[in-house]
């Protein structure tokens, strides 16, 4: 799309699976993290999180883009494909190895849900070999709480802080928690804007780059959208694809989820207007705070 800035104080990214097309759940976490950077006049990438092919759909990676598009949500730079970065992947764990801070795993789930499902380090002192196995890192020192621009000071169950978490799984794929710490450091992202289903996973995210001693960027976890309580849109709830032909009124509703209020003349003088006025109007703190918010 457009060229990538020389220099950009404020970087934030949308970073879609293409498990599926964009539904509406997804499209506010584009929104939000469009405006957020925008508003900042900074730079917006998008980043395809391709790297557990059997959860992915044919072609969704091109319908999401071009969803995006109609959208007017136009990206900054070229789209970044986790599944080209396996080479990069492999040295930051070769890295970890040298250093020390992975082991190779082979505790089934069946195993760590039965003693009491968190995993215990059972394989920690082992020295078992890597072929055929899980790589976890070693979490000497867990993140126990951290600040969300939004959702405030978050607390981390002690045991779950300092699980030692799965970097590369035994089937080869890597670990979301790794691939995206690691894009995240690589492209320089001072602040993450995303959904709150991933508040937790955030810890790990930040315990990972202090290990790397890499720079922590700022964290801001949208509500997820629900049909009803602890039922969220997700294409693994089957969501259906947002509108590719009522895209003013499908941001409409997107900007009024996220606490937006833009003029209701504005509703009638197209996609372009409404993202000019979304941008300049944009606040934070008119979004709702909760975990979850459900749909009218």
């Amino acid at each position: 799309m457009t060229p990538l800035p020389a220099t950009s104080k404020y970087i934030g990214r949308f970073a879609p699976s293409p498990s599926g097309p964009l539904h509406f759940g997804s499209l506010v976490a584009a929104l939000g993290s469009y405006l957020q950077a925008k508003s900042k006049q900074g730079t917006w990438l998008v980043r395809m999180e391709d790297i557990d092919p059997p959860r992915q759909m044919p072609g969704a990676d091109t319908a999401i883009l071009r969803t995006l598009v109609q959208y007017g949500l136009h990206w900054d730079g070229s789209v970044l494909y986790q599944s080209q970065q396996t080479d990069y992947y492999e040295a930051v764990i070769a890295q970890l190895q040298q250093q020390g801070l992975t082991y190779a795993c082979q505790c089934t789930r069946a195993q760590i849900k039965q003693s009491g499902g968190l995993y215990s380090g059972h394989c920690r002192a082992l020295n078992l070999p890597h072929s055929q196995s899980a790589i976890r890192l070693c979490v000497n020192e867990g993140i126990s709480e951290f600040i969300d621009q939004h959702q405030g000071r978050i607390t981390i169950p002690s045991a779950l802080a300092n699980e030692d978490f799965i970097i590369k799984r035994k089937d080869g794929l890597y670990a979301y928690n790794l691939a995206v710490t690691l894009d995240d450091i690589q492209q320089g992202i001072t602040e993450v804007v995303r959904g709150a289903d991933l508040l937790l996973p955030t810890a790990r995210q930040i315990g990972l780059m202090q290990q790397l001693k890499a720079n922590v960027p700022n964290y801001v976890h949208l509500p997820l959208a629900v049909t009803r309580p602890g039922f969220k849109l997700s294409k693994q709830n089957h969501a259906p694809a947002i509108s590719d032909l009522d895209v003013t009124l499908t941001t409409w509703q997107a900007l009024h989820f996220l606490g937006q209020h833009p003029p209701l003349a504005l509703q009638s003088n197209g996609q372009e207007t409404l993202l000019t006025w979304a941008i300049a109007n944009w606040s934070l703190a008119n979004v709702a705070s909760q975990i979850e918010q459900i749909l009218n």
